[in-house]
């Protein structure tokens, strides 16, 4: 099958198809040692910072205001 012959929608089901089987399975991910730290250093400046970030919609807007 190629996948570039599905259309959008076809292959955004099949990728969240993927992900449920992945999820159903319970598998643990490994990360890498730089994967580890990176989360460690953001979750200590999120702890410094507490920021909660953007909320969906002024993200979307933000990006739409690009265009």
């Amino acid at each position: 099958m190629e996948i570039q012959s599905l259309t959008v929608s076809e292959r955004i089901l099949l990728a969240e198809a993927l992900w449920d089987s992945i999820v159903a399975e319970q598998a643990d991910i490994e990360l890498t040692d730089a994967q580890k730290e990176e989360l460690d250093r953001r979750l200590a400046a999120f702890e410094i910072d507490q920021d909660e970030g953007s909320s969906w919609s002024s993200v979307k807007a933000r990006i739409l205001s690009r265009k």
